[in-house]
């Protein structure tokens, strides 16, 4: 067996040899560069974590992270091997692979082309809001990359620049990624069609050297003017950017472009010659992140490039159970932590298809538009949000529209961002006819922290309600407010115990304060998720709610997660959100804001009374819940996470501030004159 595994490294390391990149000698001389000391995994070696259960893959990550994840990192292609797999001595910073040198770009791209996957496809992108369907080889995605870097690097960009992108769900946008990684420079990708006023925020905090933007972005009732939006946000900027470049969308007119600052994607694209591959320390940043709801002074995740590589690349085949050449789907956004790990390098990194889809779950055109598209492209794997298959259901709940596509190569349905209620659950198991897995994870970790590994044999049925088990690397553990363990089945704060495993964030960018004292002030020893959750005896994780979801009546701590659940189980209620009311008595009682289902006969009082009945049925007087609201919308971010701390804040009098990523802020004033109907504010 050990010889077997050396006769293939051997091999290996030969074609490795033989496809050794060129490289730059514009940062680097060729007698300075290091061949890649570990290849990638072209051939199945036979190891000890193949044929591991998941307990005792979990325990060895624990036990002996140095050694797993060295082992992990034999996937990846480095161009200098690591001093060292983990440095910890200076917690809570964690250092993986410190000393170890590699290109994200290299081991998404390059490398596939080298082994001779040039022709496979890359990059499916289906857009019904333009009415195109494009596919990108491998080899084409290197060309484009390739150029890109290049432009970058005519415009000044170097190494440890900031490059912005606002753009939409286009292929041009993970080039554009691709292309920042590939010169060791740092993307800072925010939603395309932000409001000028955030985007300016994010510019001044990132201080990009040069933004990749597009005219404009397509929604299914309208066309957002990109390049517009862009200008006033620098306007309002004071760092100001020394290029743009604008990619025009070829249906629509083009963009304006200012001298000595914009240039033509296309124009500057047919010019360039290409650049290879820049060799990035381990610890260098990949990319920056602002999470969701920033306000005041953004909060900028920063992803280490080495650990990130490594653990998403373990993830496809472990939790996700992904073959290389198959195609996935992560129904996301590249502006979300989704976007950046599921559309764009995790699955490259795999050498899987990837599918970027530009339009809507409903609408673009019918509530069918998944299915298509799963059938289209023989999506073997999915990721999407619970309140898309909400939407789903709500205009499609007999499968009149589903039903026409088949679906034979989907072997599993991820889900994650909020609590799927059971009702929603079941519906997708019977509707997708494959098993529907909740899985939990944050911006800051940048993977999942707790799932069902399905590539490592987990149940594939898990009882609802909960997320799966702790992710190998992740020590999960539930905590009261003095740092012990709770007992089993017990609601408490869920903290991880450090070191946190490759690919989390390493600090917040230009704020290493905030990032110790918000992450690790509360719980030493300890990173702090603020988030509620249970802890069972077989291992499973139950996310309740942010810790500031959590409601206390009269000192009973109830998640608003148990609360929903018992009202979506009325039946009539597609969505909804509760929240704390303040109560002179009780301190706090809860209300629920009910969206309805379609053609719903009853009165609204009448729904009202039976939620107020399925709530003390299911989480008993305790509650103290009296009032049920039917409002026909609740204001959700782009994710589909509904904003019930703003909503709480403005039901009970506080200042509050709409977060910039909410799509429908017409949503509050609803529910603002809702509650005062009701004679609650």
């Amino acid at each position: 067996m050990r010889l077997l595994y050396i006769a293939q490294r051997a091999q290996q390391q030969r074609l490795l040899t033989k496809a050794l990149p060129r490289f730059s000698q514009q940062n680097h001389s060729l007698s300075q560069l290091h061949r890649p000391v570990l290849p990638p995994a072209t051939c199945k070696l036979i190891s000890r974590r193949s044929l591991c259960s998941y307990t005792e893959t979990h325990r060895r990550s624990i036990e002996n992270p140095e050694e797993f994840w060295g082992e992990a990192a034999e996937n990846v292609t480095w161009f200098k091997k690591w001093d060292r797999v983990l440095d910890n001595s200076n917690q809570p910073s964690t250092k993986w692979f410190p000393g170890g040198e590699l290109n994200t770009a290299y081991n998404a791209v390059d490398r596939h082309v080298e082994q001779g996957f040039g022709e496979s496809i890359a990059i499916i992108h289906d857009s019904p809001v333009s009415e195109v369907v494009e596919k990108i080889t491998y080899k084409e995605l290197q060309e484009e990359v390739s150029k890109l870097a290049d432009v970058l690097v005519s415009l000044g960009v170097q190494y440890g620049d900031r490059v912005l992108i606002y753009m939409p769900m286009i292929p041009q946008a993970i080039v554009a990624m691709l292309a920042t990684a590939r010169i060791g420079a740092i993307h800072a990708l925010v939603f395309g069609g932000f409001a000028s006023k955030e985007l300016s925020v994010r510019i001044n905090h990132a201080k990009p050297k040069a933004i990749l933007s597009a005219s404009v972005g397509i929604e299914p009732n309208r066309t957002i003017d990109y390049k517009e939006l862009l200008d006033k946000a620098i306007e309002m900027s004071e760092h100001k950017p020394k290029s743009c470049i604008i990619y025009n969308r070829h249906q629509f007119p083009s963009a304006t472009l200012l001298a000595n600052r914009d240039y033509c994607w296309d124009d500057v694209m047919s010019k360039a010659k290409g650049h290879d591959c820049v060799p990035v320390k381990a610890m260098d940043p990949l990319y920056l992140l602002y999470t969701s709801g920033t306000t005041g002074t953004p909060k900028g995740v920063v992803r280490p490039s080495g650990g990130h590589a490594v653990a998403l690349y373990w993830t496809m085949k472990n939790i996700y159970d992904m073959n290389p050449g198959e195609a996935w789907w992560a129904a996301s956004d590249l502006g979300w932590v989704v976007g950046h790990s599921y559309i764009c390098y995790a699955p490259l990194l795999h050498r899987n298809t990837t599918v970027i889809y530009e339009g809507k779950p409903v609408g673009t055109t019918d509530p069918s538009a998944f299915f298509r598209v799963i059938h289209d492209h023989d999506v073997a794997g999915m990721f999407t949000a619970p309140t898309a298959l909400r939407a789903i259901h709500k205009d499609d709940p007999t499968g009149e529209f589903h039903n026409k596509y088949e679906m034979k190569n989907l072997r599993t349905l991820f889900v994650a961002g909020e609590l799927c209620d059971r009702e929603t659950m079941d519906w997708c198991k019977e509707a997708f006819k494959v098993p529907v897995l909740d899985h939990w994870w944050q911006t800051e970790s940048g993977w999942s922290i707790t799932a069902s590994h399905v590539g490592l044999g987990d149940d594939l049925h898990p009882r609802h309600g909960v997320t799966g088990k702790p992710v190998p690397g992740w020590d999960v553990q539930v905590v009261d407010k003095d740092c012990k363990k709770v007992e089993p089945g017990t609601l408490g704060r869920i903290v991880v115990k450090l070191p946190l495993p490759p690919g989390s964030m390493s600090t917040l960018w230009e704020n290493e304060e905030k990032f110790q004292n918000l992450y690790f002030g509360s719980f030493p020893g300890y990173y702090d998720s603020m988030d509620a959750g249970i802890y069972y005896k077989d291992d499973y994780v139950s996310i309740q709610a942010r810790v500031d979801d959590v409601i206390n009546v009269a000192g009973h701590r109830i998640a608003a997660s148990s609360l929903e659940e018992a009202i979506v189980h009325q039946g009539d209620i597609v969505e909804c959100a509760a929240i704390p009311l303040k109560d002179k008595l009780k301190g706090h009682v809860p209300i629920g804001l009910c969206v309805l289902k379609p053609n719903i006969q009853k009165t609204n009082a009448e729904i009202a009374k039976e939620v107020i009945q399925s709530v003390r049925d299911s989480v008993g007087p305790v509650a103290a819940f009296k009032k049920a609201i039917i409002v026909s919308k609740l204001p959700k971010t782009r994710s589909g996470k509904i904003s019930r701390q703003t909503v709480a804040a403005m039901a009970n009098g506080e200042p509050f501030k709409i977060p910039p990523t909410i799509e429908d802020a017409t949503a509050y004033d609803e529910i603002h004159l809702a509650l005062k109907e009701q004679h609650l504010i």
